[in-house]
């Protein structure tokens, strides 16, 4: 099992059920290298035949750890971000083409565009399949309206990732943010807003971030809906969207005393990537990372409850 990470680029396994290497599979002799926010990797480049979805790509850079931390319950990752971020990471080359990049290159899909839908979990079982990827185009049965595009953020270091310009984050009428920067990234389980906004949030919502954890905690669960806009577009997620569901807290380790958030504090300093729209917000809208066009899309899901990954 790989982790679907539009936050980088390299595409790895190892880390849990080791590489067999196939008759396909050559190694190249090169060390590969990748550290993430919480996680980094090391081994060997190997080339091999990737299927996916019914696609495949012929030679396809892979990773082989030989050491790994911050990845237990995973087998390693596909990248889906940008190719500038694979820069560096195999010796003696410069970028790796993803998995993506050869999918179009080898004329497998016709447009590098990769369509993302998850369905919340509010069940106690994290292992449900309740995904589902589109490779080279975008599943419209899964939302409604028309989806809205937004251009990838130029300002760096937001322009290496799936970065867009948002237009603010307010809780309930009060204004938590104004014009920032953030990323999209699939492989980031938490919402993660700057400091500034992450204490406005607390004060507003009766919130403390509770010091072992370091996400915030509540006597009383807060009623008041959390919004991110961008461009002219609000996105708001409710209190049972953007609370860990009480049938999670076991598996976390969370007490059931208390209530808890998925939105947490992302640090002070911009230039760190200190805004990260993750996962549980990408639960609640259909997204679209559009390579050829350098977009980001997104619109209201449709249910989806059955889908797979």
């Amino acid at each position: 099992e790989l982790i679907v990470d539009t936050g980088s680029s390299n595409t790895w396994v190892g880390a849990g059920t080791k590489y067999v290497k196939s008759s396909t599979g050559t190694s190249t002799g090169k060390s590969f290298d990748v550290t993430y926010g919480s996680g980094s990797v090391k081994g060997t480049e190997y080339t091999d035949t990737v299927t996916i979805g019914g696609l495949t790509v012929v030679g396809q850079s892979i990773g082989v750890a030989t050491s790994s931390s911050g990845f237990s319950g995973t087998d390693g990752i596909v990248g889906f971000g940008p190719v500038i971020l694979t820069e560096d990471t195999v010796s003696g080359t410069t970028e790796v083409p993803t998995l993506l990049d050869n999918l179009y290159s080898n004329g497998a899909i016709s447009t590098e565009v990769l369509g993302v839908s998850f369905a919340p979990e509010s069940g106690s079982d994290e292992d449900d399949a309740n995904g589902e990827l589109t490779l080279g185009g975008v599943d419209t049965t899964k939302y409604t309206g028309t989806l809205t595009y937004f251009s990838k953020s130029t300002t760096s270091p937001y322009s290496y990732y799936w970065g867009i310009a948002t237009a603010g984050l307010s809780y309930g009428s009060t204004s938590l943010e104004g014009a920032a920067n953030a990323i999209v990234d699939t492989g980031t389980t938490l919402i993660y807003i700057p400091t500034t906004a992450y204490n406005k949030f607390l004060t507003a919502s009766g919130g403390t971030t509770d010091s072992t954890e370091g996400i915030p905690r509540y006597s009383t669960a807060p009623t008041g809906t959390f919004t991110i806009t961008i461009g002219s577009v609000a996105y708001p997620l409710t209190p049972a969207q953007y609370l860990i569901p009480t049938a999670q807290l076991a598996d976390w380790g969370l007490s059931t005393k208390y209530s808890w958030s998925w939105i947490a504090d992302g640090g002070s300093v911009a230039a760190d990537v200190n805004f990260i729209i993750g996962q549980k917000f990408l639960e609640n809208y259909y997204s679209v990372f559009d390579t050829t066009n350098s977009r980001i899309g997104k619109q209201n899901f449709i249910e989806l409850e059955g889908c797979k990954i």
